[in-house]
């Protein structure tokens, strides 16, 4: 159903909520009860000379009535490398929470702690994890999750000889310190 077409359903809930029947708001609005009926089902097109007395006595605006054009809702955001690691974005830039799927290469060791603002969340959706949280290194595999204060020293790589995935979520503060820098 487009945007117009869905101006007479939205007007016939509106009346209905507020309690008014046909006759009631077509003659605060100065037109025939039968006016008002076709612009409710569709069969007579709507115009502003129609609509502004309508909405005035529903208390709504003329925007109430049109829904807006829903963005497409793909994300089309492309993935990038930095330090052997491959994040890519699953989330819009202007998402309150950043959402990525990062990949983390092999690694023997854990790379040095870090501490910064923030706030993550991660899940692991394939290989093994190391999670080191200031003094405790955790390991967590397939379906494991872990949350933590950023400001808490903390690393995370794969752990053994294959990559790990994960889905990542960061507030603002984390995001900024894990994704925005120069790729590699």
């Amino acid at each position: 159903m487009t945007g117009l077409e869905q101006i007479g359903p939205r007007l016939r809930a509106a009346r209905q909520d507020r309690g008014l029947t046909l006759d009631e708001l077509a003659g605060r609005a100065g037109m025939s009860t039968s006016t008002l009926s076709r612009l409710e089902s569709g069969k007579r097109q709507a115009s502003l000379e129609l609509l502004v007395p309508l909405t005035r006595h529903l208390g709504i605006r003329i925007d109430d009535l049109v829904p807006a054009e829903q963005p497409d809702p793909r994300v089309r955001r492309p993935a990038t490398t930095r330090h052997g690691h491959v994040i890519a974005p699953l989330t819009r830039e202007s998402s309150p929470v950043q959402t990525y799927k990062v990949t983390y290469p092999p690694s023997d060791a854990a790379p040095a702690p870090r501490i910064h603002d923030g706030f993550e969340w991660f899940y692991v959706l394939s290989g093994r994890v190391r999670l080191v949280l200031d003094d405790r290194e955790l390991v967590l595999g397939r379906g494991e999750a872990a949350e933590f204060d950023t400001r808490i020293p903390h690393s995370i790589s794969a752990v053994g000889a294959r990559p790990a995935e994960v889905i990542s979520i960061f507030n603002a503060a984390g995001e900024r310190m894990h994704t925005l820098t120069a790729p590699d």
